[in-house]
């Protein structure tokens, strides 16, 4: 794996760049360790002096996508026939009883089978939810870190929670919900151990109860108070569907964004996956408190749960990203094709002249970068992380294209050629330098056997 911890490395002459900034990038980028130093115009020469140059005139440049919303346990459970064909809370009630049955060699594994998938579809940020913690997985975020500092790729690890079984009321099975106490000092130890708040952060910490009505009042409220102390973002599950609505008002009295209100959530730091039924002056009050939205397009149609109103809630002042959701709720960890998934459920609300190509690249990019609140990745800029994607067109799908832009999304790429992260090449020639994914793959298919082999 090649470094260019001092060197000045001109990213030369790409076919394409799509900076998320509308900078002129044509000619290329000037990186040194981690950083962008310079931006080369089209038709230009770098004026800072150059030790290396890397050709990319064959590829078309991106920032690194970055994934807003995940749940990596769940692609050892991908097309469970039980699970087939249900909306949400069925297909979850189903579910539960199998992924209580995970243990920490399955986490691993799950999680870095997902990134790896992730980071291949150009993915250098990965965010995950893990929310299922059954005897001997209380340590579950310590295995996740584990695994992905093999991989390499920066990730917000979001400390998930349930503490209300089904015997008091909630979908999960008791197995795997935890005390209030627990999951209160386990967010605290893992803020202390590994949130990085540096520019440069690979590893970030937020707290993630699994949704409003899987925990107390009194745990969303706790939840949110040590997130204000510990300045990390909040996570959880919202609007997802009708029956969560009428859930809400049945068991609060009120809709799920007031009792999110009630709970001292409604503010800059936090970020909701979904975001679909929401009426438009909920909307109006997203965007004044500048919650940010994990949009999820494959998962939503799959599971039937509609469509985000994304440039409502855009116009509204709310940050829009991007996510793929658990590999459960949509089979598939690839970022760039749910980046093309967004562009065509979103003009069936909005129209083709308002959802272009880099409007949804943008969600992938500049957009989740503010959802997760890392200001300097997700554009291609001076001074920001040396994060990219590089995606080849010579494939059969693209021959003939004018705008290789919008080409990566209508015509439908699935796997970059290079991919960088920090300055450092982990992906080349389409494979990880650092990881033999013949041997994951193979190990993780034997333990989605053995866990299925549980379905009741």
């Amino acid at each position: 794996m090649l470094s260019f911890s001092t060197a000045n490395v001109w990213l030369k002459s790409p076919a394409a760049v799509f900076t998320a900034n509308n900078e002129d990038a044509k000619g290329g980028v000037v990186i040194r360790g981690n950083t962008i130093i310079e931006l080369v115009a089209s038709g230009q020469t770098p004026k800072t002096s150059i030790d290396h140059y890397v050709d990319c005139s064959n590829l078309v440049m991106t920032p690194g996508l970055i994934n807003t919303h995940h749940h990596f346990y769940q692609t050892l459970t991908r097309c469970v026939p039980g699970a087939l064909n249900k909306p949400l809370f069925p297909w979850l009630t189903f579910l539960y009883q199998v992924w209580k049955n995970l243990d920490p060699e399955m986490l691993y594994t799950a999680t870095q089978l997902a990134g790896l998938e992730l980071m291949l579809s150009g993915t250098t940020t990965v965010a995950d939810h893990h929310y299922v913690f059954p005897k001997g997985l209380e340590n579950g975020i310590d295995i996740q870190v584990e695994a992905l500092k093999v991989l390499g790729c920066r990730a917000t690890l979001t400390r998930g929670s349930m503490s209300l079984g089904q015997s008091q009321g909630g979908l999960p099975p008791d197995s795997v919900i935890q005390t209030e106490d627990l999951i209160l000092a386990d967010s605290q130890r893992l803020i202390d151990t590994f949130h990085d708040r540096s520019d440069e952060a690979m590893i970030q910490i937020a707290l993630a109860p699994c949704s409003p009505f899987s925990v107390s009042k009194t745990l969303m409220q706790d939840t949110a108070q040590l997130a204000a102390k510990n300045d990390v973002r909040l996570h959880t599950h919202l609007a997802e569907t009708e029956n969560e609505n009428t859930f809400c008002l049945k068991k609060y009295g009120m809709r799920p964004l007031d009792y999110l209100e009630s709970c001292d959530w409604l503010h800059e730091r936090t970020w909701l996956a979904h975001g679909i039924h929401f009426n438009p002056a909920e909307i109006k009050r997203l965007g004044a408190a500048k919650v940010g939205i994990a949009h999820c397009p494959s998962s939503n149609m799959l599971l039937a749960s509609g469509i985000c109103p994304t440039v409502a809630l855009e116009q509204a002042g709310c940050n829009i990203g991007l996510a793929v959701d658990g590999s459960a709720s949509n089979d598939c960890s690839n970022m760039i094709q749910e980046v093309r998934q967004s562009l065509l459920q979103q003009r069936l609300r909005y129209g083709a002249e308002v959802i272009t190509a880099e409007r949804v690249l943008s969600y992938a990019t500049k957009g989740s970068a503010a959802v997760l609140g890392r200001h300097t990745i997700g554009q291609i800029k001076v001074g920001y992380q040396a994060d990219f994607a590089f995606f080849s067109t010579n494939e059969l799908r693209f021959s003939g294209v004018g705008d290789p832009i919008a080409a990566l999304v209508t015509c439908g790429a699935h796997q970059v050629s290079k991919l960088m992260v920090g300055g450092q090449w982990l992906i080349e020639d389409d494979k990880h330098n650092q990881i033999l994914q013949d041997q994951i793959h193979q190990k993780h298919q034997q333990l989605a056997k053995i866990l299925q082999s549980k379905v009741p």
